[in-house]
């Protein structure tokens, strides 16, 4: 059996955009149904949902027949989290709130194997389809796409050390959570905020890295897409559920 090829790793390599979906509804039968539907890459998130690895690995198993991929935001930069999706078969993950080339090197660390990294090594784990790809170690190193998210105005301000971080393939920028550093809780349109985000996408492309963001209105995700934003996020399954079940709802009966 070969090693699976990262195809969104190899997408924003070649600087192809790549558009996606956040995942929130920590399920795999929601997933199998957004995965389906045609996106470049969807978001399993464990950091603002109650995903736990079982649920994780029942969601990478429901991506397989499409061609959709998954990536899997950990709830931290920590070395045993990421260890743990990486060997349920996640080959990209989002690490947040790095704030240096420190955390960033640590974050590609704990995801290659030695001599390169800090990666734990197991031979018979779902990544290596439990011992059937036969070269998975020698190149996981490769297929493995680390995207590090910087959301706040320090992170900002190392963020070219950030981006220029052996291993780094994309810096994901946090509108949400950079609001709230500039005091504009849950307004990521401030202009302040905004300025800070455009100067960011300029700064990571010069880096010859792939900018990432979520943006859940359709002007603003074109905005960033237009502005150089590789991989951007143009919704999220929750927000399609609650927003699609008050439109409904709306049509038969008035809204108090």
């Amino acid at each position: 059996m070969n090693h699976p090829i990262n195809r969104f790793k190899q997408a924003i390599r070649t600087r192809q955009v790549q558009i996606g979906l956040w995942a929130s509804l920590s399920s795999h039968y929601t997933t199998e149904v957004i995965a389906g539907a045609g996106f470049d890459w969807i978001l399993i998130d464990t950091e603002h949902s109650p995903n736990d690895p079982p649920m994780v690995h029942q969601q990478l198993q429901a991506t397989m027949e499409s061609a959709t991929t998954p990536i899997v935001r950990v709830a931290w930069n920590d070395q045993v989290m990421l260890k743990r999706v990486l060997d349920i078969g996640a080959q990209s993950v989002l690490i947040p709130f790095v704030q240096n080339a420190e955390e960033a090197r640590l974050a590609v660390a704990a995801c290659q194997y030695p001599p390169h990294g800090t990666r734990g090594v197991a031979t018979t784990i779902r990544a290596n389809r439990f011992g059937r790809v036969k070269d998975y170690h020698k190149n996981a190193n490769e297929q493995i796409c680390v995207l590090v998210q910087v959301e706040t105005r320090s992170a900002l301000a190392q963020l070219d050390a950030i981006a220029a971080t052996p291993g780094v393939d994309g810096v994901f920028i946090g509108p949400q959570d950079l609001a709230a550093d500039f005091g504009h809780l849950t307004n990521p349109s401030h202009p302040d905020v905004q300025a800070a985000i455009a100067d960011a996408v300029i700064r990571i492309n010069k880096a010859g890295k792939a900018a990432g963001i979520v943006m859940g209105v359709e002007a603003d995700a074109r905005k960033w897409l237009d502005a150089g934003c590789l991989f951007v996020a143009v919704g999220s399954d929750i927000g399609l559920l609650a927003r699609g079940a008050e439109a409904l709802l709306a049509k038969f009966k008035p809204t108090k």
